[in-house]
Formats: C-alpha cells, sequence, structure tokens
C-alpha cells in the first residue's frame, strides 16, 4: 500500500543529517527535473522582489527565500519530520513506535512541487515552493511534472492511496488510486464537504494506515479497515471513499 500526502507550506527549520543530495531520493527517474527546479530556486533567490511574486511571498517572508537560496547546502531531515501543520500534526510520526516508523517509512510519500514524490525517510531540506507557483523560465510546474510523475505512479504495482490536494494530485493524477473525500453531516441530515479541517482528518486516516498490520488489497478491505479503527466511512462505487465526521 502507499499512501500519497500533500506537502505543507510549513516546514521545520534546520535538520541533523547531510545538505541534499538529489541521487539519494527514491524515484530517481526524476532527479532531472527535480535539479533543474532547485537550480531555478536557487536562481530566483538572488532576485528578492521576484522571488515573492513567483512564490507569493510578502517581504516579511524573506527568511523562505533565503531557505531557497541556501538550497544546495542546508542540512536535511527525513520528509516526514520536514512537513509540519494539521495533517502532520495529528499523524504524529513522533508518537510512533519503531515497528510502526518502519511501515510509516514504506507507505507514505509526499507529493512535492519541488521534488514530485519522496517517500517518508527522504532527506530533503526546508524550501518555499508550491504546486500554484509560476517560475520565471521553466514550463508550469503541471507540465513540467506530470510526464515524469505519471511514469512513476502508474507503474506503482500496489494500492494507492491518494490523499493530496486537488493541486498537487493535478501534477500527476493515479489511474485507480482510492481518494477520500471528508464531509460533515448536520443535525438534520444534511452534510457540507469539509474543506480546511479535512488535514486534520486525512491525518488521521494516514496514520491508520502507516501503522496498521494489516494490507488491504483493494477499496473494499480499506473501508473495512478503517471503519475497524472507529471510522464512519462509506463507499458508493468505484474507489471513492465518503469519510463522515
Amino acid at each position: 500500500m502507499l499512501v500519497l500526502l500533500p506537502p505543507s507550506e510549513t516546514k521545520r527549520a534546520g535538520g541533523v543529517g547531510s545538505p541534499l543530495d538529489l541521487g539519494a531520493l527514491s524515484f530517481p527517474e526524476l532527479t532531472d527535473v527535480r535539479a533543474r527546479l532547485v537550480e531555478a530556486l536557487v536562481a530566483l533567490a538572488a532576485d528578492p522582489p521576484a522571488a515573492r511574486a513567483a512564490l507569493g511571498l510578502s517581504e516579511a517572508q524573506d527568511d523562505e527565500i533565503a531557505r531557497n537560496a541556501g538550497l544546495a547546502g542546508s542540512p536535511a531531515l527525513p520528509a516526514i519530520e520536514r512537513y509540519t501543520g494539521v495533517l502532520y500534526d495529528t499523524l504524529a510520526v513522533g508518537t510512533l513506535t519503531r515497528a510502526q516508523r518502519r511501515r510509516a517509512d514504506a507507505r507514505l510519500a509526499v507529493g512535492s512541487a519541488l521534488f514530485g514524490l519522496v517517500r517518508a525517510s527522504d532527506p530533503i531540506p526546508a524550501y518555499r515552493l508550491s504546486a500554484g507557483s509560476v517560475l520565471p523560465g521553466p514550463p508550469a510546474l503541471r507540465a513540467l511534472w506530470r510526464p515524469a510523475l505519471e511514469a512513476v505512479v502508474t507503474g506503482v504495482d500496489e494500492l494507492v492511496v491518494d490523499l493530496r490536494s486537488g493541486a498537487y494530485s493535478a501534477l500527476a493524477p493515479v489511474p485507480g488510486a482510492v481518494t477520500v473525500r471528508v464531509e460533515s453531516e448536520r443535525p438534520d441530515g444534511r452534510r457540507a464537504v469539509v474543506s480546511h479541517f479535512s488535514k486534520a482528518h486525512k491525518g488521521r486516516i494516514a496514520q491508520i494506515l502507516a501503522t496498521t498490520t494489516a494490507e488491504p488489497a483493494d477499496v473494499v478491505r480499506l473501508r473495512a479497515l478503517l471503519r475497524r479503527a472507529g471510522e464512519r466511512v462509506e463507499h458508493d462505487g468505484g474507489n471513492a471513499l465518503t469519510l463522515v465526521v
């Protein structure tokens, strides 16, 4: 089972590992695009006004531009520890046992505008680049990533659970992947799609899938697993699940 997570704008600073080594990351077929984007971000950081415009930053966020300037020499952390925010707080990898962490490292991957797709244990530096960013020079991120990423994700020979947000899913849709829609139920029975707060619920789903000893082979078994974990999950056909909260 491979669980695809969205990245987050917020990232933990610093690191204890060696500087970025693109050759050490999973999915080496993505190395050329990664290298091209790292080079573009470092060059862009030399022009702060242009970097702010491209990355959607204010002057108060110039530390993010400084991070990009130092990408090549910045210390790295495992991707699953680098990203912060609601989803990752709920996933809470720091609370996992060693056995659970091994399963999480094997099953979790993060969609990234800079690195395309990285495994949970892949060492990466802090950076700033979003799926909606428009860099001067290179083609649009979707045009850069889609051919390379599609070759990777279509070659995955296991159940894929795609918890990425729309912008990151658009970089490379995964045919046949299970998706999860989060809906809240009102007292009168009506439902509404949960947007921002869905991150916490997806973090909980990710934690369940990262730590279970089960290996669901299809959407029906996945639904059963989540229900046993106490989640209210509906399956109306196809590969889409609805989590009712």
